[in-house]
């Protein structure tokens, strides 16, 4: 009788050892979808956009800027989490032929001003103490929560910044500059106050690079749309205004950003190449030596998006193990997809499509001056011709 009791005993430890196994694979797997899950650490999103320039032949600087709020907004970073600041106001500018617009495209049909902008800092109240007010925390406490920003330590920040700049500052209303000194200082402040996880920097204006060489803060990653001694250069001349619609470096993001869903396995090594040196003329620099994570694991939804990883169903879902629920929920589940078909993200607007297709062309139309411009003329010969006598046979 012992014999059989210790083979019983025998199979039934090898038993729980395989149970155990089999447990610890599982909760392995689920830690390993947990990583995953979680792999950027951050649980909120949040965007800085700053256009520095004032005056209507920097109608580029508020277009470049408008362009990267879109962006982000299709993306899914609401405009409660998003700090708009424009130095001036060209949909509203005198000089503006079409009021309450802006393009950044020659066709002029696509409209970053869109029907719902939200502007939380314009004119006169862009300034580099509102702005690294902003970035610190330290506003007054009568500031509405839209000029605020409100992140903790688990928040993705996106910084865009677009204006004059040169070696080492970036100007902001031509009337004052902020340095790459106090932006490091800024930076370091935020991450000393838990005001980040992580942290984008884009900069598009003259010797950008020069505006990271001093950050020394952690997880920081920067991108600049030229090095030090070079000029940014702009895109898109449009003759009926007078001005450039956008500069190179931020027109070429904007096409990249387009081919973007919030699904998109995209990361940040595919943003560091949309602008060679062959398109920007100018040589865009980036900066990843303070950033703990290798750029090819960054997604650029991790910055540009705001994506909560959810499963869309259209039945409700049994949470005890019932085999006759699961057949009968698969098979209606088979049925429901043959009549609605696959989910799939709503048709955006044809940007690509808009970029490269070839100006309309549009019907001539003489204009006033020179409609008069001929009848004088033909007065003209008819008197030289019959002089004043024959009016009575027109008359």
């Amino acid at each position: 009788m012992a014999a059989p009791c210790f083979l019983t005993l025998r199979v039934a430890t090898l038993a729980a050892l395989a149970l155990l196994s089999l447990g610890s694979s599982a909760a392995g797997h689920i830690e390993d979808q947990a990583e995953q899950f979680f792999r950027s650490g951050h649980t909120n999103n949040w965007a800085v956009l700053v256009c520095t320039s004032r005056f209507w032949f920097n109608y580029r600087h508020v277009a470049n800027t408008l362009s990267v709020y879109r962006s982000v907004k299709r993306l899914g970073i609401p405009d409660s989490h998003i700090v708009l600041m424009l130095a001036d106001d060209m949909a509203c500018n005198a000089r503006n032929p079409k009021p309450a617009t802006v393009f950044s495209h020659k066709n002029m049909e696509l409209n970053v001003y869109g029907d719902d902008v939200e502007v939380d800092y314009r004119s006169y109240e862009v300034t580099v103490e509102n702005f690294l007010r902003v970035l610190t925390g330290r506003v007054p406490p009568s500031t509405p929560r839209s000029k605020r920003l409100l992140s903790d330590d688990r928040s993705n920040i996106l910084i865009y910044m677009t204006g004059h700049g040169g070696n080492g500052f970036l100007k902001f209303q031509d009337s004052e500059e902020i340095t790459n000194i106090e932006l490091a200082d800024a930076f370091e402040q935020m991450w000393q106050k838990r005001r980040y996880n992580e942290l984008l920097f884009i900069i598009d204006t003259c010797q950008g690079a020069s505006m990271y060489e001093r950050f020394y803060s952690p997880n920081i990653m920067a991108l600049a749309s030229s090095q030090v001694g070079e000029d940014s250069l702009s895109h898109q001349p449009d003759p009926a205004i007078g001005v450039h619609l956008m500069d190179r470096y931020t027109f070429y993001v904007l096409e990249f950003l387009e081919e973007i869903n919030p699904a998109s396995q995209t990361n940040m090594n595919d943003l560091f190449q949309v602008c060679p040196k062959s398109l920007c003329v100018s040589t865009p620099g980036h900066r990843t030596d303070l950033f703990q994570r290798d750029p090819k694991n960054v997604l650029i939804t991790d910055f540009f998006g705001s994506v909560r990883k959810v499963e869309i169903t259209t039945e409700k879902i049994s949470l005890q193990w019932d085999s006759q629920v699961v057949d009968s929920s698969s098979k209606e589940d088979g049925t429901a997809e043959e009549r609605m078909g696959p989910l799939q993200y709503a048709e955006q607007l044809p940007v690509a499509q808009i970029i490269h297709q070839k100006p309309k062309p549009r019907d001539w139309h003489p204009p006033g001056g020179f409609i008069l411009g001929l009848w004088a003329l033909i007065i003209m010969v008819f008197f030289k011709t019959y002089g004043i006598k024959h009016m009575k046979f027109i008359f």
